[in-house]
């Protein structure tokens, strides 16, 4: 039952992490406008079983009055709020505060923020820790988000549906592209679930600024400037869709073998195959596999 929006805010960041999903960096495109932004959360509050809203990106503080009118905005129509961050505009705990009181007055009801070497080096206090301790001191219900550098594959504990909360890369978008070469792999045969998205069933989908609604990164069920998200849902059968369905019914290496994908004998994890053989499938499947650039194609 799908219960959280995940808005896509901006994919523009001020990092270029070599384990990002969605190819954020400073120069990538894409971001709501406010007409946009509210449409959005109008069609989020005609799906009865949406309660949550979370706020990412890319960095959603970099487009602060956006994100403040955004929260504002889906805490009057009743939604429980998060927002996902990397903390970046913590140098010290005062300047922390000066971003995070007016979210805490707000209400928000989640804080997450990405403290690893990806983003902030090995510093011991860096930027997302002074945010931390700001936003707990603030009241402001907060969690780490701390992936660590490829060594073993997974994210050990972590549920379908739930976001990355810990653990090892998973293998799609700059990820595989800067980081999965030299690793152990396996053989390809053996990767057949999806063993972290709820694709028959979603609870969780991701909205981008051009209307894309993701239930993985780059796996569109369609656009909701198209078509409002509460038909896209009652539309929605994995079965009929060319990429879930053959992911539903034996993970990545049926996806590849219905489509016709040429492997290699090995591949780290089940994102890496599947994220792979999307990638091959872009000028097949346009409006499927949505939008391009998180596939790292401009």
């Amino acid at each position: 039952m799908l219960s959280q929006l995940h808005i896509l805010l901006t994919y523009t960041c001020p990092f270029e992490c070599d384990h990002c999903f969605v190819y954020s960096s400073p120069y990538a495109e894409g971001t709501f406008t406010a007409p946009r932004l509210h449409e959005a959360l109008d069609q989020a509050q005609d799906v009865p079983t949406i309660d949550w809203i979370y706020f990412e990106g890319g960095e959603s503080f970099l487009f602060y009055p956006l994100l403040i009118e955004g929260v504002r905005s889906a805490r009057e129509r009743g939604f429980e709020v998060g927002i996902v961050t990397s903390g970046y505009f913590g140098a010290t705990e005062e300047d922390a505060e000066l971003w995070l009181k007016p979210l805490a007055d707000l209400g928000i009801s989640d804080l997450s923020v990405s403290d690893d070497a990806f983003h902030h080096g090995e510093s011991s206090d860096n930027p997302a820790q002074k945010t931390k301790r700001v936003a707990e001191r603030l009241g402001i219900p907060t969690d780490t988000i701390t992936i660590d550098p490829p060594a073993a594959v997974g994210a050990p504990g972590q549920g379908r549906g739930e976001p990355v909360a810990g653990g090892s890369v998973m293998f799609r978008g700059r990820a595989v592209d800067r980081l999965a070469q030299g690793l152990a792999g396996r053989q390809w045969q053996t990767l057949t679930e999806c063993p972290y998205e709820e694709l028959e069933d979603p609870t969780r989908i991701h909205l981008d600024p051009y209307g894309h609604v993701q239930l993985c990164q780059g796996i569109s069920i369609g656009n909701v400037w198209d078509t409002p998200i509460r038909k896209l849902m009652e539309r929605y059968r994995a079965a009929d869709h060319p990429i879930c369905g053959p992911l539903v019914e034996g993970g990545p290496h049926e996806l590849a073998s219905v489509h016709g994908f040429d492997p290699e004998d090995r591949y780290v994890d089940e994102c890496h195959l599947c994220f792979e053989t999307r990638r091959s499938l872009l000028h097949r499947f346009p409006d499927e596999l949505a939008p391009r650039q998180v596939y790292g194609v401009v």
